[in-house]
């Protein structure tokens, strides 16, 4: 099983979180970005830097992910793929997709980007918090516990 990180958007805690996890557990996380990542020096963290370009890091994501594969990520189109390919998908808020809900966020999330096209003001998200990133290392704790 090998991590992917969409890491153009990732925060910074969630990818420390991840580099414990892979140094602790020996298990593969690779980061992709279209952008220069730093890192520590491991043999079990890499990066893929990809071209700038709409979705080119979550498509060479999906593109390398392989089933029973776990892929980090805030982008629901990304994490439906992910799931549809036997994958799994974890977002930094700690919250996991999965079928019935993925299909759920990515009609909220095209309803929304309809109604932000039409000059609606929608907000954002919520401000990173402490609270996600505990709940983002609790499921990761408990997914690899499960699946390592």
């Amino acid at each position: 099983m090998k991590i992917w990180v969409d890491a153009d958007a990732c925060p910074k805690p969630i990818k420390e979180i991840l580099f414990r996890a892979a140094k602790r557990l020996k298990t593969t996380v690779t980061l992709v970005a279209n952008k220069r990542l730093r890192i520590p020096d491991s043999s079990h963290i890499e990066t893929i830097q990809v071209p700038g370009g709409f979705d080119v890091a979550d498509d060479y994501i999906v593109e390398h992910l392989k089933e029973g594969d776990l892929a980090i990520t805030a982008d629901i189109p990304l994490a439906a793929k992910a799931i549809e390919k036997g994958g799994y998908a974890l977002n930094p808020n700690g919250e996991f997709y999965s079928e019935a809900n993925v299909k759920e966020r990515l009609a909220i999330r095209n309803f929304m980007d309809e109604l932000r096209s039409s000059g609606v003001d929608t907000g954002g998200p919520a401000a990173f918090s402490h609270k996600d990133r505990l709940a983002f290392a609790n499921q990761l704790d408990r997914f690899l516990t499960n699946h390592l």
